[in-house]
């Protein structure tokens, strides 16, 4: 008899902790996404995102600026955007979830704007082109890798300045936004003009955020930086 009370005493336990209403335990996360919090004393740097994104645009900055100094100081908060706060899967195939939608994010103090391979849908895009413009307003830094150019231009916010996009896309740059000052990018990998920085992009966008690394540190950290992410590695690198 006392082991059929065990039985139904088990059952019961399972039939109500599966009801609709059940909680879980205080300590119990599952399900739910971790994100760093943002520290109010820190600069911080927006890494933009949406369908298509070419993945090492986005990774590049992020493995960047997350990097702690040699004695472990966090020196940045990094948050990656997108329009809303679903999942946004990258020209390669990458399922990424943003930190924060355009309605909830903060004043940045730099933004990163990547690219696609057909920026036709993003250059309509007027909440993305908007976002874009009015962080612009605030940002210390705003820097376009490859085709992320076409947002700058769409957005109007650096008309008159050098710029430099994928190689082999400075006519169609040109020719779309003509007030731009677009550079030769068969000879220009990164240019800056004030504010704006930009690149080729692909694995160069690693050049234009270690050149706004040291603009926000120092030549030290720089180095710091390079040395734990193996570059020397990659440009010894023969086959």
């Amino acid at each position: 008899m006392k082991k059929y009370s065990i039985s139904i005493l088990c059952l019961l336990t399972v039939f109500f902790a599966c009801q609709p209403g059940a909680q879980p335990e205080e300590n119990d996360t599952s399900g739910t996404v971790q994100h760093a919090s943002i520290d109010p004393d820190l600069p911080t740097v927006g890494l933009l995102m949406y369908d298509g994104v070419l993945t090492t645009e986005v990774t590049a900055a992020l493995d960047v600026f997350t990097k702690p100094t040699a004695t472990g100081e966090k020196l940045f908060n990094v948050l990656t955007i997108a329009e809303t706060p679903a999942a946004i899967i990258s020209e390669e195939g990458l399922k990424m979830v943003p930190d924060i939608s355009f309605a909830d994010c903060p004043e940045l103090d730099v933004l990163f704007v990547p690219s696609a391979y057909d920026m036709s849908a993003q250059v309509k895009n007027q909440r993305l082109v908007e976002f874009i413009r009015t962080q612009n307003q605030h940002t210390r830094y705003t820097v376009s890798n490859c085709a992320g150019a076409h947002l700058i231009g769409e957005a109007g916010i650096a008309n008159g300045k050098k710029i430099v996009t994928w190689i082999g896309g400075g006519a169609e740059l040109q020719a779309a936004y003509p007030e731009l000052k677009v550079q030769n990018d068969s000879l220009v990998t990164y240019v800056e003009d004030g504010k704006f920085l930009s690149s080729n992009g692909n694995l160069a966008s690693y050049i234009s955020s270690l050149e706004l690394l040291e603009k926000l540190t120092d030549r030290k950290h720089r180095e710091f930086v390079t040395s734990y992410l193996y570059l020397d590695r990659l440009q010894a690198w023969r086959k």
